[in-house]
């Protein structure tokens, strides 16, 4: 495994390539619609072998499925993988999502099957999806430290969670990184977040760097891919949005380089810019979209092009939230 251009997550946490690849687009089930599992698991090989250490995952993705996925990809290959895992999201049999537990038994509970489903004897970092509001952080956090001491686990993570959140798990055991959407048109966390990491040394592992491909000009892709009823790509929203893919598009081309690279390159420039390690996770299924997302570790961004970027592309005129009024609602991290 290279080690040339890793990153540490964290005071606390492992050193890691500068990209992640976010694996709940792949398999069958996937919430962006069915996907090649033999190309995915292809494209897990290939990130590996060109460095990429991070493989994010979710114990509730496809209902477990997509762990099973990336258990068979890393067969005789652990060694190079960190595996980062959410647990915590209650799904029903029809894919209903049924609220959050991080009950201190629940953790040990998902942790166990999630074990067994990926063929591994740890996970590298494990993080609650979601802030339960019935259990205090503190007693959750308090549950993987105790699988850190009986080795299980190696690192906790925390996701969109907001700052007193953060301070209060900070207090019980070190959080190597929060996991946060984080993109041009998705700015929340710099005002009080980004300031908080910086102060306490924990990174931020940023997802959805593509406005789950609304960037780029993408669209949903037919039966079971959940952006159809995201606000930014209902019909009216992706149309008023589609000024700000243009606006981006005409910059990278500008650059040489393309809209994705952009994209991956302005958030690791906001990084350095606020003093934080800034891991941004890429959702690419395919060694062809890999290939395009890994282009952007080679581009880079002086403070006068962030700004005149962020001026063509002004998070203030996305047209729509990134999740529903009800799934907003549920975000720690924005209260």
């Amino acid at each position: 495994m290279t080690t040339k251009n890793q990153v540490r997550l964290g005071g606390s946490g492992p050193s890691v390539f500068p990209i992640a690849l976010g694996c709940m687009g792949m398999g069958a089930g996937s919430w962006y619609g069915h996907s090649d599992e033999s190309e995915n698991i292809a494209t897990i090989h290939e990130a590996l072998e060109r460095g990429v250490n991070v493989l994010d995952t979710g114990d509730f993705y496809s209902m477990g499925r997509n762990e099973l996925l990336v258990g068979e990809a890393l067969r005789g290959r652990r060694d190079k993988a960190i595996i980062s895992l959410k647990f915590g999201t209650l799904r029903g049999p029809d894919g209903a999502f049924l609220g959050a537990d991080a009950r201190p038994s629940a953790v040990k509970n998902f942790l166990a099957y999630s074990l067994s489903r990926l063929g591994v004897e740890y996970v590298d970092i494990y993080r609650p999806a979601r802030l339960d509001p019935n259990v205090p952080i503190e007693d959750t956090v308090g549950a993987i430290a105790d699988l850190v001491k009986a080795g299980y686990v190696r690192h906790i993570g925390l996701s969109e969670v907001g700052v007193e959140t953060i301070q209060r798990a900070a207090k019980v055991h070190p959080v190597c990184d929060v996991q946060l959407e984080y993109a041009l048109v998705s700015r929340g966390v710099e005002a009080r977040i980004l300031p908080a990491l910086a102060e306490l040394g924990i990174a931020m592992t940023a997802y959805g760097v593509l406005s789950r491909g609304m960037l780029t000009g993408a669209k949903p892709k037919g039966e079971g891919d959940v952006r159809a009823s995201f606000p930014r790509f209902v019909a009216g929203n992706v149309e008023k949005n589609q000024s700000l893919v243009d606006a981006l598009a005409r910059v990278a081309a500008d650059k040489g380089t393309t809209p994705v690279q952009l994209a991956i390159a302005w958030v690791r420039a906001k990084g350095v810019a606020h003093g934080v390690t800034i891991l941004p996770t890429v959702g690419s299924r395919t060694r062809t979209q890999l290939a395009n997302a890994m282009g952007g570790i080679d581009v880079s961004l002086e403070p006068s092009e962030v700004a005149a970027l962020e001026a063509a592309v002004p998070a203030s005129q996305v047209v729509g939230t990134r999740y529903s009024e009800s799934g907003m609602a549920r975000l720690d991290s924005e209260k």
